[in-house]
């Protein structure tokens, strides 16, 4: 792990506001958003059947009498029937990456654009990120946002950029090296592809200048942290968005690394329980729903995001008054069914990673051959630990089925793989193959 130290800096004094005075300014720009949401059509019919306009607004809990909002509601209005501006005042348009269906699209104003820089500015300043530093850049650069959203963060900040985009491992590390890189922005499994290119090369994190990692677009576990830490010689921050509601930037970790503080000056949120939707106590894990309180272009009401994680309100000793997000345990249309059990695949994830030897790499295949579910996770094998000895590979593999019996409450054919033998992905891993879907059996 990294000994580098990240002084607690505030990028902004919003960042620390009072929470009476956090509420009061929720409370108005709340009635701003939605005298904006009503120019949609979509939002000004449910606000109307709601009885609920911005002068009625009178507390922040009358937003609740809205209905949520959901992926569908997207689709249904494709392309862009949930703009609140006309399309001359766009000055981007952004779309979601499809994993979970068809995709969607977003647009910007250029007040969005500016706000999107600002709010990914905070949490990259938490995270270490100076302006004399330089920082790299291994996203897809599209219509994926993270790329972009991050772009314009570290721009703010005032730091150098290197647009590196996805891919080409090696040459991503020739950049790393040469161009003495201070912070690595990329996703989790992508920082563990570029420690492995190093040890394929025969060298490791002595020969970068790496200090920070700004990683982020997909879940990932504490366990995974370590392994990158250690792996890259840098401290690891965890940060969360979704194209949806503006892309990265709606929260992110101090320097404790305590949960993540959701930028409440610009978004209000929820946390419900996914089936009943009522409200979940305060810790306990539920679906986050986001309310924008300053988009322009597509403001969004009540939103669910399927993610779940758990709220914290308790103060923070680094000052923000940001209500913190646990990490996001899982998504509630990535859980798994497995012969009546449900099982999330960061689970999976947990189990594989407290198990010496293996690596943080591995895939999950599911299928209903007769009458039950026969649920298999492919693991590979760290180089050192691969070994032709069958009494070791046995051993290996039921230290392996022994933690996922645990972690999952299901029993797992465990097969052993050879390094570097599954797939690696340039953007968000794929951990799942569901052949019961494919067979239609689901």
């Amino acid at each position: 792990m990294s000994d580098f130290v990240v002084e607690n800096r505030i990028w902004n004094r919003a960042e620390v506001l009072p929470r009476k005075a956090l509420r009061a300014l929720q409370l108005r720009r709340l009635r701003r958003q939605l005298e904006q949401a009503a120019r949609v059509p979509f939002y000004r019919e449910r606000m109307a059947k709601a009885k609920l306009t911005p002068q009625s607004l009178k507390s922040l809990d009358d937003l609740r009498r809205l209905p949520f909002t959901v992926k569908d509601d997207l689709r249904r209005n494709y392309p862009l029937g949930l703009c609140a501006v006309p399309r001359a005042e766009l000055a981007r348009i952004h779309g979601s990456s499809g994993t979970t269906g068809s995709s969607t699209f977003v647009g910007y104003t250029r007040k969005d654009l500016a706000t999107w820089a600002e709010l990914c500015a905070r949490f990259l300043t938490s995270g270490g990120l100076r302006p004399e530093h330089t920082v790299q850049i291994a996203f897809g650069y599209g219509l994926f946002t993270g790329g972009f959203g991050l772009h314009y963060g570290v721009e703010r900040v005032g730091a150098a950029l290197i647009p590196a985009a996805a891919g080409n491992t090696a040459r991503q590390i020739r950049l790393l090296r040469d161009l003495e890189v201070d912070v690595l922005v990329c996703t989790p499994s992508y920082a563990l592809v570029i420690a492995e290119g190093l040890a394929e090369a025969g060298t490791g994190p002595h020969a970068l200048h790496l200090r920070y990692g700004h990683l982020g677009a997909e879940p990932w576990t504490e366990d995974m942290r370590v392994k990158i830490e250690q792996q890259l010689g840098i401290l690891a921050f965890n940060n969360y968005g979704l194209s949806e509601v503006i892309g990265p930037g709606v929260s992110g970790e101090c320097p404790l690394r305590n949960g993540m503080h959701i930028q409440e000056d610009h978004f209000i949120v929820e946390c419900v329980n996914p089936e009943t939707l009522e409200p979940v106590a305060e810790g306990e894990v539920g679906e986050l729903v986001f309310t924008s309180l300053t988009k322009e272009a597509c403001p969004v009401l009540r939103y669910r995001t399927r993610d779940l994680a758990s709220l914290n309100s308790e103060p923070c000793p680094c000052g923000r008054t940001g209500v913190r997000m646990s990490r996001v345990t899982g998504r509630t249309d990535d859980m798994l069914i497995i012969r009546g059990v449900n099982v999330f695949p960061l689970q999976v994830e947990e189990a594989l990673l407290g198990v010496a030897g293996t690596a943080p790499h591995y895939m999950i295949i599911v299928d209903r051959p007769g009458n039950l579910d026969e649920a298999t996770v492919q693991v590979e094998i760290q180089p050192g630990s691969f070994s032709d000895e069958m009494r070791a590979m046995q051993a290996l593999r039921e230290r392996i089925d022994r933690a996922l019996q645990a972690n999952t409450g299901i029993r797992f054919h465990v097969e052993l793989v050879r390094p570097q033998s599954l797939e690696r992905h340039l953007g968000k891993a794929v951990h799942v193959r569901d052949l019961r879907r494919d067979k239609g059996l689901l």
